[in-house]
C-alpha cells in the first residue's frame, strides 16, 4: 500500500511515517496543499491522509481535486479540529473518514483497512498473465495457485508492471511506485529488484523485458 500523507507538522509526519512503514506501507509526505496536489497527479496512491490546517489553506479544499484525479480514492482527514461541526464539514466535503487528533496508530490502521474494504474502492479484483495471478484487492501474487514469496518492494514493482501488462513502464514511474519520496535510491537498486522478480517468476509464463533507455515491460511468455 502507498499512502500520501498531507501534514505540515514535521514531527507528526515523521512519527506517522515510521509507524506506517512498520506495517509495510510506503509513505509520501507532502507538507503543503501545493505539493500534495502535484504528488497526487501520479495516480500511484492507494489512500490519502489529510490534515486540515496547512500553510496554504484548509486541507478540505484539496478533496474535490483528489476526487477528480482518482475516482474512489480513499481519503481520511486527520485534524485537531475535532468538533462535530468540523467532522460534518469534512465528511460533507467528500472525506471517507475523519479522525480527530490525537489518535492511536492502531485506530488509524483500522480505519485505513475499513475504507480500503469498501466496495466503491474495489474494481477489477485480479489480473492474470500466463500462470501469474495478481490480486489487486488483497495485494498478493501467486503462480499456478501457489503464493509467491515477495518482498514489499518486489510486490510494488510487480503490481505496476502487471497493471500495465504489454506496455513499457518508465523507469521513473517504477521508482516512484517502489520508493517513497524521501528514500535514497542507489543507482542499481531497481535493477536488483527486477532481477530477483525474474528469478521468482521463472516458470510463471511471463517475461520482464528491459527496454533500453525507457524502463521495463511485462508480458506473457511467447
Amino acid at each position: 500500500m502507498r499512502i500520501l500523507l498531507v501534514e505540515d507538522e514535521f514531527d507528526m509526519a515523521a512519527a506517522l511515517t515510521a509507524a506506517l512503514i512498520r506495517h509495510d506501507i510506503v509513505v509520501d509526505h507532502a507538507p503543503t496543499l501545493e505539493i500534495a496536489e502535484e504528488a497526487s497527479r501520479s495516480g500511484l496512491h492507494d489512500a490519502v491522509l489529510l490534515d486540515r490546517k496547512l500553510p496554504d489553506g484548509d486541507g478540505l479544499s484539496l478533496i474535490p481535486f483528489l476526487r477528480r484525479e482518482q475516482v474512489g480514492l480513499p481519503i481520511i482527514v486527520l485534524s485537531a479540529l475535532g468538533s462535530s461541526e468540523h467532522r460534518v464539514a469534512g465528511l460533507d466535503t467528500g472525506a471517507d473518514d475523519y479522525l480527530a487528533k490525537p489518535f492511536s496508530t492502531d485506530e488509524l490502521l483500522a480505519r485505513l483497512r475499513a475504507v480500503m474494504r469498501r466496495p466503491a474502492q474495489i474494481g477489477e479484483s485480479s489480473i492474470k498473465v500466463g500462470q501469474l495471478r495478481f490480486n489487486l484487492t488483497a495485494r498478493h501474487a501467486e503462480v499456478a495457485d501457489e503464493p509467491l514469496d515477495l518482498t514489499r518492494r518486489e510486490l510494488l514493482a510487480l503490481e505496476i508492471l502487471v497493471r500495465r501488462t504489454g506496455r513499457t513502464v518508465a523507469r521513473s514511474a517504477l521508482e516512484e511506485a517502489v520508493y517513497g519520496y524521501d528514500d535514497e535510491i542507489a543507482s542499481n537498486s531497481l535493477d536488483a529488484h527486477i532481477s530477483r522478480l525474474r528469478r521468482k517468476l521463472s516458470g510463471a509464463g511471463v517475461e520482464i523485458h528491459a527496454i533500453r533507455g525507457l524502463g521495463y515491460l511485462l508480458r506473457a511468455a511467447t
